[in-house]
């Protein structure tokens, strides 16, 4: 975004919810990467997650510097929590502070997640070239919060 450029509503809003996603990682015990995200409809959070093991497990996620491979993604448990309320995903903005991997991308697609926000980069693109291909609108940003 150029200095001179005055944000929009909807890039305030967006850098607001990814730096609440950024905060919300901040859960995960996870120690080579902590990821988070919201999922927001009619500016509402409805859910969120951060990576982790499964509800009833140890916090650890890594055995020797290796994931455990029963890991959630940060994606994965906003959507089953989701799927656990009376709340409806569908249409809803996806705020993730890291890019999907195609698993996630499958999920979401599924979900009715019509926009994704990400920060970070994943190691693959294939989970944002997926989510393009479905038609859901794709946003790569930066998450420094701009205060006005």
């Amino acid at each position: 975004m150029d200095n001179d450029k005055q944000p929009s509503k909807q890039e305030l809003l967006d850098q607001r919810y990814l730096a609440m996603a950024r905060i919300w990682a901040q859960n995960s015990y996870c120690k080579r990467r902590q990821v988070g995200a919201l999922l927001v409809k009619d500016k509402m959070i409805i859910s969120d997650g951060y990576n982790g093991t499964p509800s009833g497990f140890e916090n650890d996620c890594e055995d020797d510097d290796k994931t455990k491979p029963y890991v959630l993604h940060a994606e994965a448990n906003a959507i089953t929590k989701v799927a656990c309320s009376n709340n409806s995903s569908q249409g809803a903005t996806m705020y993730i502070t890291a890019s999907p991997c195609i698993e996630c991308a499958k999920l979401i697609i599924q979900a009715g997640i019509r926009r994704v926000v990400y920060s970070d980069e994943y190691r693959s693109t294939d989970g944002v070239e997926l989510l393009r291909r479905a038609g859901i609108e794709v946003v790569h940003t930066e998450d420094v919060l701009i205060i006005k």
